[in-house]
């Protein structure tokens, strides 16, 4: 560890690892270049957007046998939204990095490859390639220009830096190729994680965390509307995007200042059965709906997809259909898929179901994404029983989600009073269907009824009672 003085402020700054080049200085901000005889004051480093991740400079972790701790971040911006890298610094000190995006984690560290290794420009979404003694698939391929930054970093980073990444997917395992230095990249692989299993200490606590979202964002967290005026409820630091519940403008929250991405008029209004800031507890855990968005398939059927957040789970969807309603989370688990009409993902195996193109027709409320009116993904669903696997897949980007149904009982447990009765989904109740078999034994019988009522009305009755009475009681106890 090397401990120097801020050339800036005097304030002190600590480079745990001898492989970093710069750091931060957690007062002034300004930026700290370490060579061999000295440090040198670069200018300062754009404070990070304090966001709502639990995780933070200094939290502690174990993976793979080895402590670790968390040392420094950058902040990344690409032209959908936002994600941060921490500097991982184990205890035999080796270096890795976390990618923390859309509330999924990534655990990589640099790796040496000889073999031959495809242009950034040939890279495209969802192809295969061989490598590390896998089959991988593209998961994204993008351009992102850093926005800040704070603690310790092994490289130098600042104004106008950009990093030209991309992602690859194997089941859990994960290979990044870095082209940001050059045509040659440099290769991280590791695996998808999450925060129980890094058994991560000195997190964040919800209370900590949204007073320093809150604080850092208190200019635009009471925001009105650029457009129109209107006030915008949104989740600082987490949602990129808010779509005005008045006007429709789409308006970004990424930066210190909100601005008016796109007129209102290309957002229609449109009615959602949950409605904005609903408040759920699913599996034990607290989540609010955040945003909604309508689309629609090539045939013109039309869904609306929910996203809720909760700050120690992530982000979660619910999808309601003509059909009912479908729970849905992001994997971080893919399956290898050839394109053939079957895939396997753990001991399920999947058959080809769907296949059509999403297209959004409106949205509302806050995303964590950039969300506009006429964008559109390839969507290829799979199911196994009542399991599903969709792949959606646009130029930028490809992505797996595991969905399951879920019945208008569990919803009403979920939100309580904030969803009606009235508008779940329609489901035929055992009554109804007892009143129609009725109906079809009274006109079935109602000629022999005429002949010779004194002899058959106990019989009909009977059997009316014996199907009427069960369905009653069932009726009874689902409300």
């Amino acid at each position: 560890m090397q401990k120097v003085s801020c050339p800036s402020c005097g304030a002190p700054v600590e480079f745990k690892s001898h492989a970093s080049v710069m750091a931060v200085c957690g007062y002034c901000k300004s930026t700290l270049l370490k060579d061999a005889d000295s440090v040198r004051d670069l200018g300062k480093m754009s404070a990070v957007l304090e966001d709502y991740s639990p995780l933070q400079v200094g939290t502690s972790g174990r993976f793979g046998g080895q402590q670790f701790t968390l040392v420094g971040r950058i902040q990344l911006r690409y032209d959908a939204g936002l994600w941060n890298e921490w500097y991982v610094l184990y205890d035999d000190g080796r270096a890795a990095w976390l990618s923390e995006s859309g509330g999924q984690y990534t655990l990589t560290q640099e790796l040496s490859y000889s073999g031959v290794l495809p242009a950034f420009g040939e890279l495209r979404v969802g192809a295969p390639y061989s490598l590390l003694d896998k089959t991988c698939t593209v998961a994204d391929v993008r351009t992102a220009a850093c926005t800040g930054g704070q603690g310790e970093l092994p490289f130098k980073v600042g104004a106008g830096w950009q990093a030209r990444v991309a992602d690859l997917r194997s089941g859990r395992s994960f290979v990044t190729l870095d082209y940001s230095d050059g045509d040659a990249p440099v290769v991280y692989g590791g695996e998808a994680v999450t925060l129980e299993e890094l058994k991560c200490q000195l997190l964040r606590d919800d209370d900590a965390v949204r007073d320093a979202a809150g604080s850092y964002r208190k200019p635009v967290k009471a925001l009105a509307c650029p457009s129109c005026g209107g006030s915008l409820n949104w989740v600082p630091g987490v949602t990129k995007q808010i779509i005005c519940p008045s006007c429709r403008a789409q308006v970004d929250t990424s930066t210190d200042v909100a601005t008016v991405l796109a007129a209102g008029e290309r957002m229609a209004s449109f009615q959602t059965t949950l409605a904005l800031g609903a408040k759920a507890t699913i599996d034990g855990a607290p989540f609010e709906l955040i945003g909604a968005m309508r689309r629609r398939d090539d045939d013109g059927e039309t869904w609306t997809e929910y996203q809720l957040y909760g700050p120690r789970r992530g982000f979660l969807w619910l999808v309601e259909t003509d059909a009912g309603w479908q729970r849905s989370k992001v994997q971080d688990d893919w399956p290898v898929w050839n394109r053939g009409e079957t895939i396997k993902l753990g001991e399920l195996s999947f058959k080809k179901l769907y296949e059509y193109e999403a297209t959004v027709v409106a949205a509302v409320g806050a995303f964590n994404w950039q969300v506009r009116a006429g964008d559109t993904a390839q969507v290829v669903e799979f199911e196994a029983g009542k399991n599903r696997l969709a792949a959606e897949r646009t130029e930028a980007e490809l992505s797996w989600s595991w969905s399951t149904p879920v019945g208008a009982d569990q919803l009403r447990a979920w939100f309580g009073d904030a969803i009606p009765a009235v508008s779940l989904p329609p489901r035929t109740e055992p009554l109804k269907i007892a009143e129609y078999f009725l109906y079809a034994i009274l006109g079935f019988n109602a000629i022999p009824l005429l002949f010779s009522f004194g002899q058959t009305w106990k019989y009909t009755a009977l059997a009316a009672a014996a199907i009427w009475l069960p369905a009653k009681i069932i009726s009874l106890m689902r409300r």
